[in-house]
């Protein structure tokens, strides 16, 4: 089982002129359709259906984590569209949608998310170590550091969505 140890940000605004300037380098845009199977004090069990937004090219993935916090244990496969379809029509749940621009800036892979069924934009750091992830210092544009607040959970967030 792989870790996934990240950092997550408020992103007050698309960095659009950051991105003019060439500080930041986008590489993919996609969009995901993100649904919970389960959801277990501090595990979750979710599906993925991912467009890439270029190419057209739609993939699908089944993910496990397990954790809290900014590490957390991660098992994440390819799995067929059919099976993928199978999962959602036997919860029968709204997907969270978002779309995720994965970028490079200063040498560092960045993933800014951002919601469609809700006013809420996010940018999020993935670490090789969790001392390289406490120890780094973001820069203002990334916004407030929301890693830790349960609210900002993706899970979280999901569960909110399927109230309305």
């Amino acid at each position: 089982m792989g870790m996934e140890i990240e950092r997550k940000f408020l992103l007050p605004e698309y960095p659009a002129d950051l991105i003019g300037q060439g500080q930041i380098q986008v590489l993919t845009r996609h969009s995901i359709d993100q649904t919970y199977l389960a959801i277990e004090e501090g595990q979750e069990l979710r599906v993925r259906k991912i467009t890439d937004l270029d190419t057209g090219e739609v993939t699908f993935t089944h993910t496990f984590k397990d954790g809290l916090g900014i590490s957390r244990k991660e098992i994440e496969y390819e799995i067929s569209a059919g099976l993928y379809q199978q999962m959602i029509d036997a919860v029968q749940k709204i997907a969270l949608v978002k779309e995720r621009v994965t970028a490079v800036w200063n040498g560092i892979t960045i993933e800014m998310d951002f919601y469609s069924q809700l006013q809420l934009s996010v940018l999020e750091v993935e670490f090789d170590s969790l001392e390289d992830a406490q120890s780094f210092v973001p820069p203002a544009w990334f916004g407030q550091d929301v890693s830790i607040e349960k609210k900002y959970s993706n899970k979280t967030v999901w569960r909110e969505l399927q109230k309305k």
